[in-house]
């Protein structure tokens, strides 16, 4: 997974990870992102992928990092936003979006466009509660 900072407090992120990349490399840079104390939102263009399969052992290794960070996540995370562009797509990825809340404690929204992404984002970035019109 490759994070992008740059434009902070709005976070892309892609799922295929930098050459060379080691999978701790992404929790890393997750971590970095929660020692700024700073809320963001994470943002993503590479739609949903509902084959993605994790192993075990990746499964055990987010599952205890998410433990650790449990509290930094859920004050500093105000939600992840992806631009899926299939209509179809955005619609299977709505029971999805339910289990990920649940997991990790901020909310996976599903958007259309660009646009609409970068309008959610600073929506949940101006709202001081969790969730978009919550």
């Amino acid at each position: 997974m490759f994070i992008d900072s740059s434009n902070f407090p709005l976070v892309w992120m892609r799922l295929e990870a930098a050459p060379n990349e080691s999978p701790a490399a992404a929790f890393d840079g997750f971590a970095q992102l929660l020692t700024r104390k700073q809320a963001f939102v994470f943002l993503s263009e590479d739609g949903f992928d509902e084959g993605h399969e994790h192993s075990k052992e990746e499964r055990k290794q987010t599952a205890l990092w998410m433990k650790k960070n449990k509290a930094q996540i859920r004050a500093y995370v105000k939600g992840m936003v992806l631009i899926e562009p299939n209509a179809a797509k955005r619609l299977a990825a709505k029971a999805f979006a339910v289990m990920f809340g649940k997991f990790w404690g901020y909310p996976l929204l599903i958007v259309g466009s660009k646009d609409e992404a970068l309008e959610i984002a600073h929506r949940l970035l101006s709202d001081k509660r969790k969730t978009v019109g919550g």
